[in-house]
């Protein structure tokens, strides 16, 4: 997964009035100044695609809601967790001869 605002940005575009098809979100952004085909925001939606804040700032205006509210804060707490998970069984696999020292 490449971005969190995915899975909410595909929730606000059904629950605009009326919903709105990635088309005719597309078509909207484009209005905005951001020339998005339905492709790409397919892979947003999807999470394949990563979204610079320019484009938060830019869904979030076209679907009118807050930016906050495409920040699914309790699955970037959720990845966080298991990034920092990842890191820590990488660094107890790395040989004691190369492991860092406190001695510096």
């Amino acid at each position: 997964m490449k971005n969190i605002v995915g899975k909410r940005v595909q929730e606000a575009r059904r629950k605009f009035s009326p919903p709105l098809s990635q088309e005719a979100l597309a078509a909207r952004l484009k209005l905005e100044g951001w020339n998005i085909s339905r492709g790409t925001l397919s892979k947003i939606e999807a999470g394949i695609r990563r979204v610079t804040d320019f484009e938060v700032m830019a869904l979030a205006r076209t679907l009118k809601v807050s930016p906050k509210r495409l920040l699914n804060k309790q699955l970037f707490e959720s990845l966080l967790k298991k990034h920092r998970g990842k890191q820590e069984s990488k660094s107890k696999n790395i040989p004691r001869s190369i492991a860092p020292t406190s001695d510096l």
